[in-house]
C-alpha cells in the first residue's frame, strides 16, 4: 500500500476489523519509510447490478437514487438514517443473490416493506407516490393502518 504522505510502497498492518456490518476491512497501517500512519478499507469488489424497469428497460442499479427516495418519503420524520441505509443494504444484497438483476418493481414493494416497519408516516408518503394513489386510494390505506397505529 502506497504512503499518501511520501509514497514509500511498503507499509505494515498495525490494527485489523470488520466495518460497516462485515461490508468491508479497515485497517490500520504505518509507513515503513516515514512512519506515517493512515488507514484504508478494503471492500469487495462489487459487481454490475441492474434495475429491470416496467418496460423491459435495464438501467444500473443506483444506491444514491434508492436512498434519495427513501429519504424524500421520511423528510421530517423520526427515521434514523442508518435505518435507511440498512434498508438500502438489503435491497442491494438481494439485487447480488439474484444474480445482478432486480425488477424495480420488486425494489419498490422492498422499500414499501421496509418503510411499514420503520415508520408508517413514511410507508404512506413513499406509497402514495409509487403507486399513484389519489385521496381515496390514501383514505383506505390509512384506514388499513388505523389498527397497528393505536397499538404503538
Amino acid at each position: 500500500m502506497r504512503c499518501p504522505k511520501c509514497g514509500h510502497q511498503g507499509s505494515r498492518v498495525l490494527e485489523s476489523r470488520s466495518s460497516e456490518e462485515g461490508g468491508a476491512v479497515r485497517r490500520r497501517r504505518q509507513c515503513s519509510n516515514c512512519e506515517n500512519r493512515f488507514t484504508t478499507y478494503e471492500r469487495y469488489e462489487a459487481q454490475a447490478l441492474f434495475v429491470i424497469k416496467r418496460d423491459g428497460g435495464r438501467q444500473p442499479f443506483d444506491r444514491v437514487k434508492l436512498r434519495g427516495g427513501l429519504e424524500r418519503a421520511s423528510h421530517k420524520r423520526p427515521v434514523r438514517p442508518e435505518a435507511i441505509d440498512a434498508l438500502v443494504d438489503r435491497i442491494e444484497k438481494k439485487a447480488i443473490r439474484d444474480g445482478g438483476e432486480i425488477e424495480a418493481a420488486r425494489i419498490g414493494d422492498m422499500c414499501l416493506a421496509g418503510l411499514k416497519r420503520i415508520d408508517q408516516v413514511a410507508y404512506l408518503q413513499f406509497a402514495a407516490v409509487y403507486r399513484q394513489l389519489g385521496v381515496e386510494d390514501v383514505q383506505a390505506e390509512l384506514d388499513r393502518l388505523s389498527p397497528q397505529l393505536s397499538k404503538n
